[in-house]
């Protein structure tokens, strides 16, 4: 009976911990931390890895229509005077339509993206921008792996540690 390891802690804490390491080597490329915990880690994104290079072509491009205010040569919003009912007059933002190409997924893509998305914790960068990690593993870290059969990931010893002599792993993407 195949069984994950505990690490010593509750399922939801040891679920949390395992979540927040997976979105660190996603978004690093590599982690320290425990040799347990790096078996762990490796395992799920090993299985993440090989479901983002099985889907990673299966989308199909559509155009859609997209109305957005019209922005000036500085950037900011084009308005106009309009008069209303009542006859008081405001500003008006002015809208233009375009189309856009876009990627959009297939069912299988989409299920693979919500499993990923269950295992990965949201991540913001240092502007507050949302960096979407799925997106890195379709587009960045899929097409890598490509011709390779499992083995995304390697485990390096590093010994153990000074405080309380644990066994330190290294884990990276290869």
């Amino acid at each position: 009976m195949a069984t994950n390891r505990k690490l010593g802690r509750t399922t939801d804490i040891r679920n949390a911990m395992l979540k927040t390491a997976l979105t660190d080597l996603i978004l690093h490329g590599k982690i320290e931390t425990t040799e347990a915990r790096a078996k762990e880690v490796k395992s799920m994104a090993d299985s993440i890895i090989a479901l983002a290079i099985k889907e990673k072509d299966n989308f199909e491009t559509v155009d859609v229509k997209v109305t957005k205010a019209k922005l000036d040569g500085t950037g900011k919003k084009v308005t106009e005077k309009v008069t209303s009912k009542n006859g008081k007059e405001y500003l008006k933002v002015v809208k233009e339509t375009t189309t856009e190409k876009r990627q959009k997924d297939m069912p299988t893509r989409l299920n693979a993206r919500r499993k990923m998305m269950r295992i990965i914790n949201k991540v913001v960068d240092s502007e507050g921008n949302k960096v979407d990690l799925t997106a890195k593993l379709f587009n960045e870290i899929a097409p890598k792996y490509e011709g390779r059969v499992g083995g995304y990931t390697r485990i390096i010893k590093k010994g153990p540690r000074r405080g309380d002599a644990a066994e330190v792993a290294i884990l990276k993407l290869i």
